[in-house]
C-alpha cells in the first residue's frame, strides 16, 4: 500500500506510487464532454473513473456535510463522492477524488476545501484529493497536467460541444430511435483511440474529424416535423448536470421538445477573455494581457474550425462564435461582470432567441446570488431587447420538488406550444 503523506499544511498529497494503486474518482457534469476527459486520463496512465451513481439519496448524503445554504452543486457533487465511497465498490484505501478548483470569487473555489472537510466527518481523512487546476494553486507529486494532456482535453471540450449539439438536433428527430445514441458512442470511442495514438488534438486533425462528426450525422434519417424549441442556461453545474437539474433534457424529450444546450467553449473562452478585461477596465501589466491573448486566440480559432466544420452540412445550425455572443450584450450588461457565468448568463439567452429558441429554461441553484442577477434579473430587459422572449427561471435546491418544477416548465411550453401553432398558421 502507498504511504500516506502530508504536506506542512496537514493536505494529504497524491503520490507518484498512488498513481501506480490508486483509482481516480470523477464527479460528472456533461456526460459526453467527461467521458472524454477520463478517457484522456487513463492514457497517461491514470486509473480514473467517472461516476454515474445518481438518485435522491446523493443529495440526503450532502446534506450531512454541506451546509443547505453553502451552494447545491457543492452539495451534490460531495453527496456524490460519499455516496460513491459508502457503496462498497471501491477499495476506499486505494481511492482518491479529483475536483476542479478556480480560484475565482465564486463559492466554487471552496468546494475542494468543503470535500476535504466533508472527509473528515465521514470518516474518509485518507481519502486523497486532487486539485485539478492549471492556475498553480495545489501540487500533488503523483499529479501534473502536461501541456499535450492540456491540449487533448480542450480537444476533448470541442468534439464535446460538436456531439452534443449534433445529437440535441437529430435526436428529436430521428426516424430509428437510438440512431443518434449510437453515433455519439461510436465518436466518442473513435476519438478516444486518437487521443491514445497522439492524434486528433492538432488544429488540422480537428478539422477533419469534425467535418466526418457532421456528415455521420446529417447522414441519420430523420422526419423533420415541427417542435417546440427550447435553450437551456443557467449556472453551469446545475445547466449540464441531470443529476441536478432532475434530469431536465430527458423532461423536455418527453415533452416533444427540441433541445439547445450552450456549449463549454464559450464559457472557457468567456474565463480567458476576464482576465484580458480586468486589464481593460482596471489596468495591469501588458505583458500578462499579450499572454493571455495568444490563448484567447487559440480557443477562438477552434471554435470557428468547429463552427465550419457544423456548417458543411446545411440541415445543421452551427452556434455563433463567441465575439458575436459578446455583442449580444453591450449596452445590456457590463463585461465586468463575470463572476460565476457573468455577462454570459444573458448573452447565452439573446443568442438563443436569436437563433429561434426563445423558449429558455434558466436553472440555479438557490442562493447562486451571481446566477439570479445574470439569469432571473435580466429577464425583464432581455424582453425590452427582444419581446419573442418566453423564460422561465428554475430554482434547484434540496427543498424543491420536481414535480413544482416540472409544472412551471409546462406553463412555459404551453405559451410556447400556442406560438409555434400561431407561427403555422
Amino acid at each position: 500500500m502507498a504511504k500516506l503523506i502530508r504536506d506542512e499544511k496537514g493536505r494529504l498529497l497524491f503520490t507518484e506510487e498512488m498513481k501506480e494503486e490508486y483509482t481516480i474518482l470523477c464527479p460528472n457534469m456533461v456526460d459526453i464532454h467527461f467521458r472524454l476527459l477520463v478517457n484522456v486520463f487513463r492514457s497517461y496512465g491514470y486509473k480514473a473513473e467517472l461516476l454515474t451513481n445518481c438518485g435522491a439519496n446523493i443529495a440526503q448524503e450532502g446534506l450531512k456535510y454541506v451546509h443547505n445554504d453553502t451552494c447545491y452543486p457543492a452539495l451534490l457533487v460531495i453527496g456524490q463522492f460519499i455516496d460513491a465511497l459508502n457503496s462498497g465498490k471501491y477499495d476506499v484505501n486505494k481511492v482518491a477524488l479529483l475536483i476542479t478548483q478556480t480560484g475565482g470569487g465564486c463559492r466554487a473555489s471552496n468546494y475542494i476545501h468543503l470535500l476535504r472537510k466533508a472527509l473528515v466527518k465521514a470518516g474518509y481523512e485518507n481519502v486523497p484529493v486532487i486539485s485539478l487546476n492549471m492556475s498553480g494553486l495545489e501540487k500533488n507529486p503523483g499529479f501534473s497536467l502536461s501541456l499535450p494532456m492540456m491540449r487533448r482535453f480542450i480537444a476533448g471540450l470541442v468534439y464535446g460541444d460538436a456531439l452534443m449539439l449534433l445529437d440535441n438536433q437529430v435526436k428529436p428527430y430521428e426516424i430509428n430511435k437510438g440512431d443518434s445514441n449510437r453515433m455519439v458512442e461510436k465518436w466518442i470511442e473513435t476519438l478516444t483511440e486518437k487521443f491514445k495514438e497522439g492524434k486528433g488534438y492538432s488544429i488540422d486533425q480537428q478539422t477533419e474529424y469534425l467535418k466526418q462528426i457532421a456528415k455521420d450525422f446529417a447522414e441519420i434519417p430523420v422526419n423533420k416535423t415541427p417542435k417546440v424549441k427550447v435553450g437551456i442556461v443557467g449556472e453551469i453545474y446545475v445547466k449540464y448536470a441531470a443529476l441536478a437539474n432532475n434530469d431536465l433534457e430527458a423532461f423536455l424529450a418527453e415533452q416533444d421538445c427540441e433541445v439547445n444546450v450552450p456549449g463549454i467553449l464559450n464559457f472557457m473562452i468567456f474565463k480567458v477573455d476576464n482576465r484580458m478585461e480586468d486589464i481593460n477596465l482596471y489596468g495591469g501589466n501588458p505583458m500578462k494581457y499579450q499572454v493571455v491573448k495568444i490563448l484567447f486566440n487559440y480557443f477562438c480559432k477552434m471554435q470557428n474550425v468547429l463552427i465550419k466544420a457544423i456548417q458543411t452540412q446545411p440541415c445543421f445550425q452551427a452556434p455563433e462564435p463567441y465575439a458575436h455572443v459578446k455583442s449580444l450584450v453591450k449596452g445590456v450588461i457590463g463585461y465586468g461582470n463575470k463572476m460565476g457565468e457573468g455577462w454570459l448568463l444573458t448573452a447565452e439567452m439573446l443568442e438563443l432567441i436569436e437563433a429561434g429558441y426563445e423558449n429558455i429554461v434558466c436553472a440555479q441553484p438557490f442562493g447562486c446570488l451571481p446566477n439570479h442577477i445574470c439569469g432571473k434579473g435580466m429577464i425583464r430587459k432581455i424582453k425590452e431587447v427582444d419581446d419573442r422572449a418566453n423564460i422561465v427561471p428554475i430554482d434547484y435546491d434540496p427543498s424543491a420538488t420536481r414535480v413544482n418544477q416540472e409544472n412551471r416548465i409546462k406553463l412555459m411550453l404551453a405559451v410556447a406550444k400556442e406560438n409555434l401553432v400561431a407561427k403555422q398558421k
